[in-house]
């Protein structure tokens, strides 16, 4: 079973990761200017849930130095939404990053979905409940079914990325897959920008 913490506008001095961490982000929609960032969820390789807080107008230095921490990689499932998020209320470029829904879109090309719970059942053998999806992120206290929703979203990831490095492998298309989440950063600012529509790479 999962160990789960919550902390109220920032991690604590004595949490620290090493190599990799799974991260995902919580908001008030999906309005990248409009909706506020409620909750960032991190998981370490141990199994182990950290959801925080965001408080407005409060700074979070611990997890910004761990977001922005380059010795880090950062994995995410469609990291464009976080990263833009993140860098729109916390003013952070999180790197480096991984983005398990691009890996899976560039190895599993005959599979019509690519979210995150069709990515847990077909690669992993588990099913997602997602009733708490839409709940409200920006209550002051996360009810126990919110906290595990929360967690789940990153507790896979470890494991989708050492499968989705195997398939990009088989296929070939690992480098090209590294090329795109480093791009992840410019993209993130083009949206901020709106540039997302019409998105300037279309004719």
């Amino acid at each position: 079973m999962a160990q789960i913490s919550v902390f109220k506008a920032d991690l604590p001095d004595n949490i620290s990761f090493k190599g990799q961490v799974a991260i995902d982000t919580e908001t008030m929609g999906l309005n990248l200017l409009r909706d506020r960032l409620c909750l960032v969820q991190l998981s370490d390789e141990q199994g182990n849930a950290y959801l925080v807080q965001i408080i407005k107008g409060v700074d979070c230095p611990n997890l910004k130095k761990v977001l922005t921490d380059k010795n880090i990689l950062k994995i995410f499932h469609f990291a464009r939404f976080d990263v833009a998020k993140i860098l729109n209320d916390l003013n952070v470029m999180v790197q480096p990053v991984y983005c398990t829904k691009i890996a899976s879109k560039l190895s599993r090309t005959s599979c019509p979905s690519h979210s995150l719970k069709s990515l847990c059942y077909d690669l992993l053998g588990v099913s997602l409940e997602k009733e708490q999806q839409t709940s409200d992120w920006g209550s002051e206290e996360l009810s126990p079914a919110q906290q595990q929703y929360a967690a789940n979203d990153v507790l896979y990831l470890h494991q989708l990325k050492e499968k989705l490095d195997r398939l990009l492998q088989r296929e070939g298309r690992y480098e090209l897959a590294m090329e795109c989440f480093s791009f992840l950063g410019t993209r993130a600012k083009l949206d901020l920008l709106s540039f997302n529509e019409p998105d300037i790479f279309n004719h």
